[in-house]
């Protein structure tokens, strides 16, 4: 495992001198910023579909629940891509979010629900995958939990865990998912929940195929508050990654006990061999409405993504 630089096809991006490199339509022209960039500073080229009434269809996105929640607060949003057809099979993008209500002194925002996720439309541009935004539950079973999972002090997992277990198997059979190509995405505390919840235990840890963790990780700061976030349980967890592989992305800027290079050092130091990517977005912004812009990080990260869930390839180990 070593330091990622950008993708090859784009070999003066660095992580150390922080630069992006922006595409017109035409994916031809380029600017280099000479610092980190906030995102209001780059024009947006997707818009996440609003939410819509009725039942999910090709290039909709509506909320939705599972059989057995009707009369509890608990429900997903789910998003079918533009070039949907019943009966074709299609990859998968599960995504987790951040912590809600947070506001940075950027003006990022989250409100923690599931319906604020960005990540799967970014990586998708709207076609070619299934998107799936799950909610964490609180103890009681019934209604969102905006922080973290459960209630503190306990921070219970098993209500969150057992409504992804049955909700990745009943979405895929439901509307063409490909059960061998779900891709497990997260922003802020759903990084953090990639390898927590996804890798909770051994049944969960089988429903994923590759993992996007963006911004934060797993073991790398001991401090959050929820019981076993420490290197030794997280380090437990990351032992049922086994050789699927993980791109894992932060911004510019973070402290050093929480930024990429501690991931990197952390995950060096684990002794685990995996299959791992690094790179920053180049932007400053706590926020996943970085993947709704161009930039280099981006590109790469789709090229790594089809990779990802084209069948007989692997992406390279950076």
């Amino acid at each position: 495992m070593s330091r990622s630089a950008a993708h090859r096809d784009f070999p003066l991006y660095a992580t150390a001198t922080v630069c992006l490199w922006i595409f017109s339509a035409q994916g031809d022209t380029i600017l280099t910023a000479a610092e980190t960039l906030d995102i209001a500073s780059v024009p947006a080229d997707l818009q996440v579909p609003p939410l819509s009434p009725g039942p999910p269809a090709a290039g909709r996105r509506v909320k939705s629940r599972l059989a057995g929640y009707e009369t509890t607060d608990i429900y997903h949003v789910v998003y079918l891509p533009t070039d949907w057809v019943p009966g074709k099979s299609y990859p998968v993008i599960v995504e987790l979010a951040g912590n809600g209500p947070y506001r940075s002194p950027f003006g990022d925002v989250s409100t923690g629900r599931p319906e604020g996720s960005k990540l799967g439309y970014g990586l998708s541009a709207g076609q070619g995958y299934l998107w799936f935004c799950l909610p964490y539950l609180k103890a009681d079973g019934r209604s969102i939990a905006t922080q973290w999972w459960g209630d503190r002090p306990h921070y219970d997992p098993q209500p969150t865990l057992r409504y992804y277990k049955q909700a990745v198997p009943e979405l895929c059979k439901a509307y063409g998912g490909d059960p061998t190509r779900v891709v497990l995405a997260g922003f802020s505390r759903g990084a953090i929940a990639c390898n927590y919840l996804g890798l909770y235990d051994d049944e969960i840890a089988r429903l994923w195929t590759a993992f996007v963790p963006y911004s934060h990780y797993d073991g790398v700061y001991e401090k959050w508050g929820y019981p076993q976030a420490d290197r030794k349980s997280a380090l437990e967890r990351l032992q049922r990654l086994g050789q699927r592989p993980q791109w894992i992305c932060q911004e510019q800027g973070p402290t050093a006990t929480q930024g990429l290079t501690a991931t990197q050092r952390y995950l060096e130091s684990s002794g685990v061999s995996g299959h791992f990517t690094f790179q920053e977005t180049g932007f400053r912004n706590h926020n996943d409405a970085w993947i709704l812009r161009p930039s280099a990080t981006r590109h790469s990260l789709r090229r790594w993504l089809q990779q990802v869930v084209t069948p007989g390839q692997r992406p390279e180990q950076r």
